[in-house]
């Protein structure tokens, strides 16, 4: 059976009352508890964590390859425009990452437009909301974590 983890950064979980019309009203607990079940009707285990710190991100990222993760999700939250440190835990791993974001950052503030961690992953979903973790995942189970060309 195929495990990915999902790892969402800082704010994450004040999704539903963080600026709704932007992240909507979706709760980080709703989101979760989706993709854990979209994981296990594919047959997949999806685990979960969430930290406003980049260190504890950094940590699920090394440890994700040793405990046997085929691929993670990761919604680096603001870390994305400026953490070289998670974009180097990513490119240490030799499993893949897809970088989701709910809103487009390529069409909000200017700062949010570059990620310096999207270079290292195995792709990039942006602007689709929640469905984009949800394609993800779906992508990793199709792969079973092989076969994206990763950069890293």
């Amino acid at each position: 059976m195929i495990k990915i983890l999902l790892l969402n950064g800082p704010n994450l979980n004040r999704l539903g009352k963080r600026e709704p019309g932007v992240y909507g009203h979706e709760t980080l607990a709703n989101l979760e508890e989706k993709l854990v079940k979209c994981g296990r009707d594919q047959n997949a285990i999806v685990e979960c964590f969430q930290s406003n710190h980049e260190g504890e991100i950094i940590d699920k990222l090394h440890d994700s390859e040793d405990q046997g993760f085929s691929g993670v999700i990761l919604n680096p939250g603001a870390f994305t425009h400026y953490s070289y440190a998670i974009r180097d835990a990513i490119a240490s791993i030799t499993i893949p990452v897809i970088e989701v974001h709910i809103s487009n950052i390529h069409a909000r503030e200017a700062f949010r437009s570059q990620s310096v961690t999207a270079p290292v992953a195995a792709g990039q979903i942006a602007g689709l909301g929640y469905l984009g973790y949800e394609l993800a995942l779906n992508a990793l189970i199709k792969t079973k974590g092989e076969g994206i060309d990763e950069q890293n």
